[in-house]
């Protein structure tokens, strides 16, 4: 995102002069990005990309306004929910900025942090932040614990490329915690406050920040430090399989929204922001570089060390991620393992009829509650079709996914 006084013609992308056609998706559809989906991402006021980090302080704002009237009357579970709401439009909209020291950037991300503080007072000691040092690198996470006495399963949940820490769980209907298992969702390299403080993410360093994380709660008394489990949704569905392949205290791992094969779908064919956002978190400007980078971003090579149970949801039409190239990942696992895939979605499998209406995470949390807990066996390999008018992940193994094994299912 180039500062509005660079009048250089300098492009750094090919495809960055599609920009006028992102233009035209925002103002039509209310979407920058998963063009699949009806539903808008951003308001109507919001006409352009440029307009996004505007609007959505404009909406944000409000929200926050309203929470801080809740709140002064000591209506403390309505200020929570209002805050949270300001929280995502103040996410989305520093999001957009792809820029180093950007002013606007940081003065929206400050919003965003300062009504997720007031959340973390008001939730009487539910919700923690999580800071280390690791890698000369000061890293951020929120610990959302479970209720009851004695210790927990933990679970590590990594947030997508357009997540931050702040974005899952639901610091209210949270469905980790109801099941008696915290979470600790976390700012990875180039993910959320790791941008402001410059803290790149490269094909490799997302896993050893994850097991950084690891090594800072596992030692808490509250923390069952036999029963770890990672989830991530969207790119997180990639860094956490990483984690879970490269550090045994991984005892289950459940990701959703795949991103878990070739990145050229993501990266060369699906919206240009992927990349300015990516090449951004990154931290590297020169397109052929971050080509070379994208390479390296796979799991064929890491699956066989996914050992422990493990669950993959993905949209038969994900445009990001295709099918087969998520299958051929999910065969190499050796461990105890699931694949789940959602019949006529695409990337983002929230509120949709195949789940009754909900979104994927309670599903993700039983699996890894379950898979804690010893009902997951060794050897363990189900295939399962989510269709629309089926009973969910709850279906038997599916006779394939590829004509002709489902035929006689389209017939």
């Amino acid at each position: 995102m180039l500062r509005n006084t660079d009048l250089s013609m300098a492009q750094e992308r090919q495809r960055d002069n599609q920009q006028w056609m992102l233009d035209w998706m925002i103002k039509t559809t209310g979407r920058e990005q998963n063009f699949q989906y009806d539903g808008r991402r951003f308001p109507e006021d919001a006409k352009t990309y440029r307009m996004i980090p505007r609007v959505m302080f404009k909406h944000g704002a409000k929200k926050e306004r309203i929470a801080r009237a809740a709140d002064e009357r000591s209506h403390a579970q309505t200020a929570i929910r209002l805050y949270y709401e300001a929280v995502e439009d103040y996410r989305h909209g520093q999001h957009a900025i792809f820029e180093d020291d950007n002013p606007e950037k940081q003065y929206i991300h400050d919003r965003m942090s300062a009504c997720y503080d007031r959340i973390i007072e008001l939730s009487d000691g539910r919700i923690e932040r999580v800071e280390i040092d690791w890698a000369g690198n000061r890293m951020s996470g929120l610990l959302h614990l479970a209720p009851g006495p004695g210790p927990a399963p933990l679970v590590l949940f990594c947030p997508g490329m357009d997540m931050s820490k702040e974005a899952q769980p639901h610091p209210v209907d949270n469905v980790f915690t109801s099941r008696g298992m915290h979470v600790l969702s976390i700012d990875g390299p180039g993910q959320g406050v790791s941008n402001l403080r410059k803290v790149r993410v490269t094909a490799d360093n997302y896993e050893q920040a994850g097991s950084a994380f690891l090594d800072a709660v596992v030692e808490r008394d509250d923390v069952d430090a036999g029963r770890i489990a990672v989830s991530g949704f969207s790119m997180g569905s990639h860094w956490g399989s990483r984690i879970a392949a490269r550090d045994d205290r991984v005892k289950a791992v459940a990701t959703a929204a795949a991103t878990y094969g070739s990145k050229r779908p993501l990266f060369q064919l699906a919206s240009p922001r992927f990349k300015q956002i990516f090449m951004y978190m990154a931290g590297i400007h020169d397109e052929e570089e971050f080509n070379e980078l994208a390479t390296q971003l796979g799991l064929v090579d890491q699956a066989a060390a996914i050992t422990c149970p493990s669950l993959q949801v993905i949209g038969e039409y994900d445009p990001l991620c295709y099918l087969e190239d998520a299958y051929e990942v999910y065969q190499r696992i050796t461990g105890p393992k699931e694949f789940w895939v959602i019949e006529n979605d695409f990337h983002v499998p929230l509120d949709i009829p195949n789940l009754g209406g909900l979104d994927v995470y309670p599903f993700l949390a039983d699996w890894l509650w379950d898979a804690l807990h010893g009902r997951i066996p060794e050897g363990h390999a189900k295939e399962v079709l989510i269709r629309q008018d089926g009973v969910g992940p709850y279906d038997d193994q599916v006779p394939g996914y590829w004509l002709p094994e489902r035929a006689p299912l389209l017939e």
